[in-house]
């Protein structure tokens, strides 16, 4: 066994280190430069990244090669491409070649336009993050340089509120213990503080820029990764090695807080940071309209060939008998047989018929695509005053797919939740203060007054306990307020006890205020409460706490602080008061509280039902306790404790905090709100309802997840939560059925999600609860099998044939169970594992999906999905950079997806479908024209009016249908949610409608010619029209009536700019017709002007007027016949029915009511199981504290009395003396006589605080000698002894509280009672 240097983290021995890859040299440049990894074929690049990031896809060079690449993927481009080339040849062509050449050239500068400006904000955004400042060490001093002048190896010192530049190891810093206070707001939305701690040797060692300037360490760590919580590696220094964890590493992106200065070592720089290499990469998105178009359009290339190899072959044919019944023709055919013509005649018609898909509608369509965008960033119902951040559209192409979500991926901190802890409710002695409801017991006010009606302080009232110049209150709850200042309630007075001194938290002073640093909000709200009502925690050293109680300072001595564990689910402070009496205060989950009580009684009773209201109301539930300690008691404990922590022995430890946490006895509970994101519940209610599902992705415990589930409505009371356990089951019924019956095991995968789990099948709703390891055992194959103990050996010896189509199945297996249910709640997921979800759904289930976050670890996600949106707050930017939409709150999401995501959905689908309908209706005459006219393919129309048909004539009440359509207004969309099934099932525009609209086109085409054409075989007008051009105008005049009509019938939403829509469109017809077909024209140019008066020779005359109007009607007549045979039948479809009740009965807003009883036992105490581990180590250590005196805080009215000397002893180990570097990780129980055996200059106590004789108070009254008690450390066997210091305060008397009585009201749970 290798031997561990105490207190150093030194390994020694002949133990086997792990072998690391990735080597990084301090202060050594030249020695990474030398190393390189190939990366494309026989290409290399630097091993070591240097510390300037891109996240832009294209530069000078490589925009327009990439651009086309990526443009020319859609198979509309390739076509128009290739019809242009077919225009080149003068034999073939129909139309110039520039006239379609022009247009495409357009369309792709639209698109690239749109591409370009989106990369420009990306580089922009990359150079404004590698040109922020940083210190960086060159050569014996530190020099101001820029992020991107950064490299592995390099030392940097940061300062107080400045961003960490790279992944860093820390070496030093300006706190006690090189102590390091973290900020992760920028990467998970958190706000409360993380610390990291340096090396003990590199912290006394390197204490000058000479020294580190000296620095020649070698740190070995793992290769880049994307494991944002996990570091492993070794420092080599002067022929030691020391281990390194995640808690020595600076995560890059992170904020310092709290910490004047530190130093650190680059260890992975730029892309090979964690949070860089969960970004992930940027994915090209396309909605699903627009991938059915490709595939349209190759479906209408294909019957385009078919139809023009048809007509070519007829051509053939028609040629050959021609010439035989002819022969004066013969010399017209003279140099083509009929093969020949026929050839010619197939790319004639392929180029003639080639309009059938305009390039027009794609212009169209970016145009409709654009404006759509606009009108969400104008949206005022999406803008908030607040952040003054209105709805951003970054992207233009993806409104459509904004109307067919099926799956949200939601984070939760920060996009859900305000990661603010509010203290609204509690119980006390029988008695349940706060109002319930939406009204909280702590309030943000102004001069003591609460925004809710019920808790406004009454006039003249001194309810609050303040700091001189502090204006800001937390606490108005007039009741409350009340007893605590009168304070004739010793439990109420123990209650608020608790809070002010069983906590971590840490406390520094701005000036005249005090500001609090916890390791979890929920801490932090607490003591806010408990110093609203008085009692201040003001500071703390190694050994004490001093609170001010009603104005009285008072200082308890600790001796002992049981810090929070997730097994443990509780934490505890042994104190000694001011009077010498020794008492444990505890706090924590109920199911352990409670089971720790003395005895059973109806306050308990009653408590334990407040909880069952508190938790009913999604409020996160604590126990509070406490017990009396008697002095002999505490020191056979103290003895054996002291024996268990210098022997590190686990589960010694864990016995004696089970001993001591016995016989409590219950003061109250407290009810902390989580604040949810302003109106949350209701987004995600109307959402549901919309058919959309939304799971939420979380880095945080399961318990805070599913008490958030619960408080926003995610989570019901009749929903069926599936666990770890039911999940494994039913993925290991649907291994051994594809094992047992490979060929059949899909089928048996799909019917085993609801045999394995009979409880849940018979439920209508289920949540699945799931985390991120168990999610990492379902992606490889058979792992979480594996670990099921009477499969281990029978999977262990099929593991080696295991398929990838199993590995599929299991994957898919998990998404059916996932899918299947209303709810998904994954937790402890790490950023890769976000965006993996969101893969897995897509990949098995071809869903659309949407993700929003607000945070860097939310990128990956958002990228992922087919719909990112960004939640623009005060975390950051990153998630709103790589986003396609931002918003400000999530409550706009309801907005963003069942009004405007709706209604671009209709929009686009009614914009597609009437212009293919247009375009078949006008120009698929051409084919019927074709057997008329010996298949010849000579054009039927007039050039200008192909030309102009798709432009001008028809475009703009298209356009304004893609652009003002609506069916239903912006409130029946929300009061109806839903419509929005019928964009997720693709009822408006798939192949059904596209071939319903083909052939509504192709009769009202074959009507309009062969009307006309029957008109004009035999009969005349009154001024003899019969000729070709006098046909064609009557032809194109009836097809575009009717498609103008068609338009017309089938707008539900009229404007005014509808109407002048359709009216431009009638003008542009008659304008263009008089200017291309005037006498004029003609004579200048006969052949570009072909038709001279033809439209003034047909349609005056009344004969093709009439001809005109027998086509509108024929052509019109099945449309409102279908209409009105299915509203007859009551076969109209959901949207229309919706839409008629939506018109006839509209509803109020949907509202939230609230839920019925439910079993609350099993979702108590979610703060206790939420809450992080503290500071309790630290403290007690004495690395976490300054030095100087606690603030004075006065009651109101008070002058304040000058401070009086400092009074507060810490006690320092002899030099020399070490332990284990594992304590230095600890367990976070520390005591005042079981001191930090860490050096004596290490605690780097102010003169005032060492254990100097001639400086101990007279107040000070010593048990023992300053170091009599003896102690032994087993690692090192070094024997030394100490005592623990008593403090006693003058003026305050000892009482005793062991024989209260409590009496619950008797009046009922429901109301709220006053004391």
């Amino acid at each position: 066994m290798a031997e561990q240097e105490a207190g150093s983290g030194c390994l020694r021995g002949k133990q086997q280190l792990p072998a690391f890859s990735w080597e990084v040299r301090a202060n050594d440049r030249s020695y990474h430069k030398q190393f390189r990894k190939r990366f494309a074929f026989c290409l290399s690049k630097r091993k070591y990244s240097g510390n300037a990031i891109k996240t832009a896809k294209y530069n000078i060079f490589t925009f327009l090669p990439l651009n086309l690449y990526e443009q020319f993927h859609r198979m509309a481009n390739v076509y128009f491409v290739f019809v242009i080339l077919l225009q080149t040849f003068p034999e073939l062509s129909t139309l110039p070649w520039y006239t379609l050449l022009l247009p495409l050239g357009c369309l792709l500068f639209i698109r690239g336009l749109r591409d370009l400006i989106d990369d420009i904000g990306r580089h922009r955004s990359d150079r404004n993050i590698n040109s922020r400042p940083c210190e960086i060490l060159s050569g014996r001093s530190f020099r101001w340089q820029q992020w991107r002048d950064l490299c592995v190896g390099d030392v940097v010192r940061l300062r107080r509120d400045s961003f960490i530049p790279a992944d860093m190891l820390l070496l030093s810093s300006s706190e006690p213990g090189s102590l390091c206070y973290l900020e992760t707001a920028e990467i998970d939305g958190e706000t409360n503080l993380k610390f990291r701690q340096a090396l003990l040797v590199t912290h006394q060692e390197l204490v000058s820029e000479e020294s580190m300037a000296a620095f020649d360490g070698r740190v070995s760590c793992e290769e880049p990764n994307s494991r944002m919580q996990s570091f492993a590696g070794r420092l080599q220094w002067r022929g030691e090695s020391f281990p390194l964890d995640s808690g020595r590493l600076l995560p890059r992106g992170c904020r310092l807080r709290r910490t004047d200065l530190c130093h650190g070592l680059v260890i992975y720089a730029g892309l090979d940071s964690k949070i860089m290499q969960n970004c992930g990469k940027i994915h090209r998105k396309r909605t699903k309209l627009d991938s059915l178009m490709d595939r349209l359009v190759a479906l209408m290339f294909l019957v385009l060939l078919l139809t023009s190899l048809c007509l070519g072959i007829a051509a053939g044919f028609w040629a050959k008998t021609f010439q035989e019944k002819h022969s004066y023709l013969a010399a017209l055919y003279r140099h083509t047989t009929a093969a020949q013509q026929a050839f010619f005649s197939f790319w004639g018609f392929t180029i003639l018929l080639s309009i059938i898909i305009p390039m027009s509608m794609y212009i169209t369509f970016e145009f409709v695509s654009l404006v759509n965008s606009f009108f969400i960033s104008w949206d005022l119902e999406m803008y908030c005053p607040e952040k003054d951040a209105p709805a951003q559209a970054r992207s233009a192409s993806l409104g459509d797919q904004l109307g067919q979500v099926e799956y949200i991926f939601s984070d939760k901190t920060g996009t859900l939740t305000q990661n603010v802890m509010t203290f609204r409710r509690c119980c006390i002695n029988g008695t349940i203060y706060g109002a319930p409801g939406g009204h909280r017991l702590v309030e943000t006010c102004e001069g003591g007054a609460g925004t809710a009606q019920e808790d406004k302080q009454a006039p003249g009232l001194g309810l609050t306990w303040r700091q001189l110049g502090e204006k800001k209150l937390h606490s108005c709850n007039v009741p409350l307020l009340e007893a605590a200042r009168q304070d004739s309630d010793p439990v109420l007075r123990e209650f608020l006890r608790v809070l002010a001194l069983c906590h971590t938290v840490m406390v520094e002073e701005k000036g005249d205020q005090l500001v609090y640093q916890a390791a979890s909000p929920d801490e932090e709200a607490l003591v806010l409460a408990a110093k609203d009502l008085g009692y201040v925690f003001l500071g703390r050293t190694q050994d004490s706490i001093t609170i001010s109680e009603l104005g009285v300072k008072r200082t308890y001595e600790v001796l002992a602080m049981l810090d929070f564990s997730c097994d443990r689910r509780r934490m505890s402070v042994l104190v000694r008061d001011p009077q010498g009496t020794i008492r444990l205060y505890t706090k924590g989950a109920d199911t352990v509280i409670l089971e720790r009580l003395q005895g059973r009684g109806p306050t308990e009773a009653f408590t334990e039902r407040a909880l069952d209201l508190f938790a009913r109301e999604a409020l996160r539930t604590l126990c509070l306790a406490s017990r009396e300690v008697s002095e002999a008691e505490y020191r056979s404990w103290r003895r054996r404790h002291h024996q268990a922590m210098v022997g590190l022995q686990d589960r010694a430890l864990d016995r004696l905090y089970e001993e001591m946490e016995q016989s409590l006895q219950l003061l109250g509970a407290t009810a902390i709100e989580d604040k949810l994101q302003n109106g949350v519940p209701e987004t995600i209610q109307l959402l549901k309802l919309g058919n959309i599902k939304v799971w939420v992705l979380t880095g945080d415990k399961q318990e805070t997840a599913v008490n958030i589930g619960y408080a926003c409505r995610l989570l019901t009371d009749d929903m069926e939560l599936l666990q770890e356990k039911e999940v494994s089951e039913i993925l290991q019924a649907c291994w051994v059925s594809n094992n047992n019956l490979s060929s059949s095991g899909e089928a048996l995968c799909s019917a085993h999600l609801s045999r394995q789990c009979p409880r849940a099948s018979h439920h209508k709703k289920r949540a699945l609860i799931i985390s991120g390891d168990l999610l990492d055992k379902i992606l490889q194959t058979g792992e979480v099998l594996k670990q099921q103990g009477r499969l281990r050996r029978w999977l262990s010896a099929r593991r080696a044939t295991g398929s990838p189509e199993q590995g599929t199945l299991l994957e898919k297996a998990f998404v059916d169970l996932a899918t299947s249910c209303q709810a998904v709640i994954c937790c402890r997921v790490t950023p890769k594992q976000k965006a993996l979800m969101v893969q897995l759904v897509k990949r098995h289930k071809n869903a659309t999906t949407l993700a929003i976050g607000d945070g860097a670890n939310d990128v990956n996600m958002i990228k992922t999905a087919d719909i990112g949106v960004g939640i623009s707050g005060q975390e950051g930017i990153q998630a709103v950079q790589c986003s396609d939409y931002a918003l400000a709150q999530f409550c706009f999401l309801q907005r963003l997806l069942l009004v405007h995501g709706r209604w671009s959905y209709l929009r686009v689908c009614k914009f597609l479908r009437h212009f293919f309908y247009k375009t078949f209706a006008g120009l698929m005459a051409q084919v019927w024209f074709a057997f008329h006219s010996g298949f010849t393919a000579q054009p039927l129309y007039e050039g200008w009016f192909l030309a102009l048909y798709n432009i001008f004539y028809t475009a703009c009440p298209v356009l304004s249908m893609g652009l003002l359509e609506q069916d239903v207004s912006a409130k029946q969309s929300l009061e109806f949610p839903e419509l929005y099934v019928i964009g997720q099932q693709d009822e408006l525009f798939n192949y059904r409608v596209f071939g319903a609209t083909f052939l509504h086109g192709a009769s009202t085409s074959l009507a309009s010619f062969y009307i006309a054409l029957w008109a004009f075989q035999d009969h005349v007008g009154s001024k003899a029209v019969g000729d070709y051009e006098s046909f064609a105008v009557t032809v194109a005049t009836s097809a575009l009536l009717s498609v103008l009509l068609e338009i017309i019938l089938d707008t539900k939403f009229w404007t005014v700019l509808s109407f002048l829509a359709v009216t431009a469109s009638l003008l542009f017809f008659c304008l263009f017709s008089f200017l291309t077909q005037s006498v004029d024209a003609f004579r200048i140019a006969p052949t570009v002007f072909p038709f001279p008066d033809a439209s003034w020779n047909a349609l005056t005359d009344p004969y093709v007027l009439l001809v005109v109007l027998l086509s509108l009607v024929v052509n019109t007549i099945p449309s409102l016949t279908i209409q009105h045979y299915r509203s007859a039948a009551g076969r109209a479809t959901i949207q229309q029915k919706i839409c008629l009740k939506a018109k006839r009965a509209p509803e109020p807003s949907v509202e939230l009511r609230a839920h019925g009883p439910r079993s609350s036992s099993q979702r108590r105490s979610s703060y206790a199981f939420s809450h992080q581990e503290g500071y309790a180590g630290l403290i007690t250590r004495g690395h976490s504290l300054r030095s100087g005196a606690a603030p004075q805080l006065l009651p109101p009215g008070t002058a304040p009395p000058v401070p009086p000397p400092p009074r507060t002893l810490g006690v320092a180990a002899p030099a020399g003396i070490s332990l284990p570097a594992r304590r230095a990780r600890g367990r976070g129980l520390r005591s005042a006589a079981v001191e930090d055996l860490l050096p004596r200059d290490s605690l780097d106590l102010p003169p005032w605080c060492r254990p100097d004789q001639d400086q101990v108070p007279p107040s000070v009254a010593t048990s023992e000698s300053l170091w009599g008690a003896s102690g032994a450390c087993a690692a090192r066997g070094l024997q030394r002894g100490w005592s623990s210091l008593g403090v006693a305060a003058p003026g305050a008397e000892p009482w005793d509280v062991s024989h209260w009585q409590l009496h619950p009201p008797t009046q009922p749970l429901q109301e709220p009672t006053k004391p």
